[in-house]
């Protein structure tokens, strides 16, 4: 009977230690397995976005949907060139602070020749790269290979104020000459009434977005900066220079302020969506913001069209957009993939079709009812998104760009520049660069 006792007694201090000591370390033991699931970080390398908010809804919505993945983002600057060697950087020291990346559209060869970027042939298959527009696959793949998944396109294209062209008798115009007469005619009138604006607004500061404007006026005059086909340099060619002295002549200082010259996308956009342009070159983005009215003064008055191009010649319009890349270095590839994957859905593309004027690779979304409503003319300008032109396809790229960027900036800025001698020049330079490489 005494043991008996001595037993019930012993059992219910038994039961408080267990729960004063026991139970809290079963409980640490199930928050630390939480905290576990809940720590695979990955890094994500970006740029500087067009519409910010777009991008803060897709992380949010990754949030919620896969807790057990944090997402540290790094936001580099807007421009391509600048955001460029951000990531080469960091990824030429192997650094564990990238998972994930956008990739411009030129730069697969050189990540996957560099050995930066992950070959993804094993887990984003023929079938699946179908479902994506043919120039976004090639453009992802070296060797055979494939190294990014394609997020958006992009293909320049004119923006006009419709309403002035409206008022003054005119039709979108189909050649570069016709769109100066226009922008004159447009600008002239307009001044009479106290309207001061300007004819033409683009990219023309010396980056990236510069080979892309150039490349452009380039091509429709029947030119080439790189034949694709026989690797030969044509940039000193005549209908080269024949653009370039062009732009020099009647397009910088002349419909467009010379201020164009420091120009990237947003501050070329800021003159089109103020009222103060007529023409305005940029990508599909520039829709919406052009008609949000907490942004744009001009809503409800903008066109869009082909770019223009020269007698003889057809439109051209620069291949852009970017690519999902997973870095070779990272230590998380499942859950980088996973982030991948989700950013390149059908859902995130049609989300920053709907909100950032995004144009999908993904070829049922040309289809889709919410985007054609909110964005027509998508079904006008899809052939533009199909045929746009890529730049070079060589690793050596960003050298290529770099020696281009100079040349063009060079020429002009300077009214009384010798261009044929500085295409000659660069010309040189590039097949030097080539010729030492090929050894």
């Amino acid at each position: 009977m005494l043991a008996l006792k001595i037993r019930i007694k012993i059992k219910p201090f038994l039961l408080l230690f267990m729960s004063l000591i026991i139970l809290p370390l079963l409980s640490l033991s199930g928050c630390e397995e939480k905290q576990e699931r809940a720590e695979t970080v990955i890094h994500f390398v970006t740029w500087k976005p067009n519409i910010p908010e777009a991008w803060e809804e897709i992380y949010r919505i990754f949030a919620e949907e896969h807790p057990d993945i944090k997402v540290i983002k790094e936001v580099g600057p807007h421009s391509s060139t600048a955001f460029h060697d951000l990531l080469t950087q960091k990824l030429k020291n192997k650094s564990r602070d990238v998972d994930v990346f956008l990739m411009d559209v030129i730069w697969p060869p050189e990540f996957a020749a560099a050995g930066w970027a992950m070959p993804l042939d094993d887990v984003f298959t023929p079938s699946e790269q179908k479902e994506f527009l043919e120039g976004t696959i090639l453009a992802n793949k070296y060797k055979g290979r494939i190294y990014g998944i394609p997020l958006f396109i992009d293909s320049g294209v004119l923006y006009y104020r419709k309403d002035l062209l409206d008022k003054y008798g005119f039709k979108p115009p189909e050649t570069w000459d016709e769109m100066v007469r226009q922008a004159e005619r447009i600008v002239s009138e307009e001044a009479k009434r106290g309207n001061e604006i300007y004819g033409f607004s683009g990219q023309f500061k010396q980056y990236e977005g510069l080979v892309c404007d150039m490349m452009e006026y380039i091509l429709s005059n029947g030119g080439n900066i790189i034949d694709p086909d026989s690797g030969r340099v044509g940039i000193a060619d005549p209908a080269a220079i024949e653009a370039v002295r062009f732009v020099r002549d009647r397009i910088i200082g002349e419909v467009a302020p010379r201020g164009v010259l420091t120009y990237q996308e947003p501050e070329s956009l800021d003159l089109f969506i103020q009222g103060k342009a007529v023409f305005h070159r940029n990508w599909p983005y520039a829709w919406e913001v052009s008609n949000n009215p907490d942004r744009s003064k001009i809503v409800g008055k903008v066109g869009i069209t082909r770019l223009p191009h020269f007698p003889g010649g057809r439109s051209y319009s620069t291949l852009g957009g970017w690519q999902v890349g997973i870095s070779s270095y990272s230590e998380n590839k499942e859950a980088a993939l996973v982030f991948a994957r989700f950013l390149t859905s059908e859902r995130i593309q049609k989300l920053l079709a709907l909100k950032a004027g995004r144009a999908p690779t993904r070829k049922r979304l040309y289809e889709d009812q919410d985007i054609l409503k909110a964005y027509p003319h998508f079904a006008s300008m899809k052939e533009v998104f199909l045929t746009a032109y890529p730049r070079p396809r060589t690793p050596l790229y960003p050298a290529v760009s770099n020696i281009l960027q100079r040349y063009f900036s060079k020429v002009i800025s300077n009214p009384g520049s010798d261009i044929e001698k500085e295409a000659k020049m660069a010309s040189g330079e590039i097949e030097r660069m080539f010729g030492l490489t090929a050894k």
